[in-house]
């Protein structure tokens, strides 16, 4: 939902852990959902606290997308590496799953969550004394959640088991249900998105975020169809083939069509314009012109950018988000200059990859090879700064850029002791150098400070300053309408309208003006580019990269090689301003395209076929 002024926050999705006791223990049937729930339903269902109890529960079985540890898209594709590759998450990058070994899946537990919703669905109207109005709200909120954990399961796996009832753990193997197609899958999870917000409030009020609204099921039914329409699910599209003509269900069904619809981005487009419609007349529009009362970055264009979701206040551009409270080793400490001792301590290891800083655009506007009046021959050379040397590279950028990347010799912007900022150096004997550590360092000699908040102060262990984590805001939504279009191949000056309004609250011209000098950007090949350069920019470390990727099919030429950066062995500049490879390996191949299904899933269901590769 979006945020309104002065809102009280609270921690919604943490708030009924205690209801778990209710799906907490295993079960051998097809899908392992979840054991034998009815002789505690009574309790749970018993009278009107209970059952809200129940439903926030119902939300809990959401993936914690900021915490790295846990979440497959996080820090897992070429936007970073980390100083964590001992953690669980980075497998990923490594190619180290199998059906076996999946490492991180949310099968079971989205399965899980789908049948505590059918649970509550059946049982909330027989609750005494709840009113009926708010009986038949949790149910809308049910059955989106239902639809929203069909659309998660789709996005890991393409064509799954369709939940469309509440399973009979006890039912016989010969009652397993089989894969749907991918085709049937978005349809199911359509029709209950479309069901849901004709029944659910535009907004959502202060103590309930998190909710489900009927903007969020619009925004998420935009989302659900671009994926959708894109070259992996929609036949490779263009030059491309699709990887799946051999996928089927054992009595022979294709799971995935290997045939192109273009009319599949044109109902993207339509579901988000939907969208955008029903957010901005809810009052959403993009965080600028910002009144928060900290100081720093004194550029209020880069001020803006930096606190476009971390002033949860004031921000009304976040559509949905993740409200559960930020740990002590989780995203914000881990971006944080090195910090260690009796003050308190931060970990320096959240680190912008070379490929990322380069995709961010000049100051003009431009990419930094086209560009004209960028020197990006020269751009690996050393230039004096009044803060001392750095790589050319770093200056004369976008203002994202600087919002959002510490580069040697710059300032990071958060509070230690009596200062708040802190000039950031990254050789190897410098303030956030590797020294002779083997953690928490940036191993390629920047740091990311985009949902840092500026004002988070680590003169002790502690996170002070905790924000909703975004899952949708309204910058993505005209991003998905503007590709939409595009690959549509119709309105391409409305397509450029809607990424010009995220360019110029980014401090950069509008399309026409930048492109102009080099022949201006008018057909649908070089809009296709500016388009997935502006999200790669736009949603840099928001969870989306890892997908676009996918979806758009060039996983295979970003993901399988390893990551550059500045030599952060070398002592001096000369040493240290070296373009150096990231000794992390990384793998991928065309099986990762999908997440592979637990194969202890497999063996239950005889009718269950794996994914291709696994």
């Amino acid at each position: 939902m979006i945020y309104q002024m002065k809102r009280k926050y609270i921690g919604y999705l943490a708030l009924f852990a205690c209801a778990t006791f209710l799906t907490t223990t295993s079960c051998s049937k097809f899908l392992d959902i979840v054991p034998d729930e009815r002789p505690s339903e009574a309790d749970a269902f018993r009278d009107p606290n209970s059952a809200k109890g129940y439903l926030y529960s119902c939300y809990a079985w959401i993936p914690n997308s900021r915490v790295g540890t846990s979440s497959i898209d996080l820090m897992t594709s070429d936007e970073v590496t980390t100083a964590f590759e001992h953690e669980t998450f980075a497998r990923f990058p490594r190619g180290q799953y199998t059906a076996s070994s999946p490492v991180i899946s949310y099968w079971d537990n989205l399965y899980k969550g789908i049948r505590q919703c059918y649970i509550l669905i059946r049982n909330v109207d027989k609750v005494p004394g709840i009113d009926p109005q708010e009986a038949a709200q949790y149910k809308a909120e049910a059955n989106f959640l239902i639809g929203f954990y069909h659309f998660l399961l789709v996005r890991m796996y393409g064509p799954v088991v369709i939940a469309d009832q509440e399973f009979d753990v006890n039912a016989p193997s010969s009652a397993y249900p089989k894969r749907s197609t991918y085709d049937a899958c978005v349809d199911f999870i359509i029709k209950k998105l479309d069901e849901t917000a004709g029944q659910l409030p535009a907004l959502r009020a202060a103590d309930e975020w998190g909710r489900a609204s009927s903007v969020i099921a619009k925004a998420l039914k935009a989302r659900v169809l671009l994926y959708a329409a894109s070259p992996l699910f929609n036949g490779g599209g263009g030059d491309k083939q699709s990887f799946y003509a051999n996928f089927k269900n054992l009595d022979g069904t294709a799971l995935i069509s290997t045939t192109f619809d273009k009319e599949k981005w044109r109902r993207a487009a339509l579901a988000a314009k939907e969208a955008i419609d029903a957010a901005e007349q809810s009052g959403a529009s993009l965080y600028k012109n910002s009144t928060y009362n900290t100081v720093l970055p004194a550029n209020p264009i880069e001020k803006d950018l930096r606190l476009t979701f971390i002033d949860k206040a004031n921000t009304k551009e976040v559509i949905w988000a993740e409200t559960r409270r930020e740990g002590l080793y989780d995203f914000q400490n881990k971006s944080t200059p090195f910090l260690s001792g009796a003050q308190g301590e931060s970990y320096n290891g959240v680190s912008p990859t070379l490929a990322l800083i380069e995709s961010f655009y000049s100051k003009n506007g431009l990419p930094i090879d086209k560009d004209p009046n960028y020197d990006y021959n020269g751009r690996y050379g050393i230039t004096s700064t009044p803060n001392g040397n750095t790589l050319s590279l770093n200056l004369n950028r976008e203002p994202r850029f600087n919002a959002w990347i510490a580069y040697h010799n710059s300032y990071y912007e958060v509070v230690r002791g009596s200062a708040n900022q802190i000039l950031v150096q990254f050789r190897k004997n410098d303030n956030c150098g590797i020294q002779g550590r083997s953690n928490n360092y940036s191993p390629t000699g920047y740091l990311n400070k985009k949902g840092i908040a500026p004002e988070l102060n680590q003169s002790r262990l502690q996170v002070s300053v905790n924000y909703p984590w975004p899952v949708i805001r309204l910058a993505e939504l005209y991003l998905n309408y503007a590709e939409a279009l595009i690959e549509y191949g119709q309105d391409l000056n409305t397509a450029k309208q809607y990424i010009d309004r995220v360019r110029v609250r980014a401090g950069i011209p509008t399309i026409d003006v930048a492109w102009a000098p080099i022949g201006g950007a008018t057909n649908q090949a070089t809009l296709r580019s500016i388009v997935r350069q502006e999200r790669t920019i736009e949603l840099y470390l928001e969870g989306h990269r890892f997908w676009d990727l996918r979806r758009w099919m060039i996983a295979d030429q970003y993901l399988n090689q390893q990551a550059k950066g500045m030599n952060i062995q070398g002592a001096t500049d000369t040493e240290f301003f070296k373009i150096t490879t990231v000794v992390f390996p990384r793998s991928f191949s065309q099986r990762n395209y999908l997440m592979p299904i637990p194969q202890e899933e497999i063996n239950k269901n005889e009718e269950l076929v794996q994914n291709p590769g696994y």
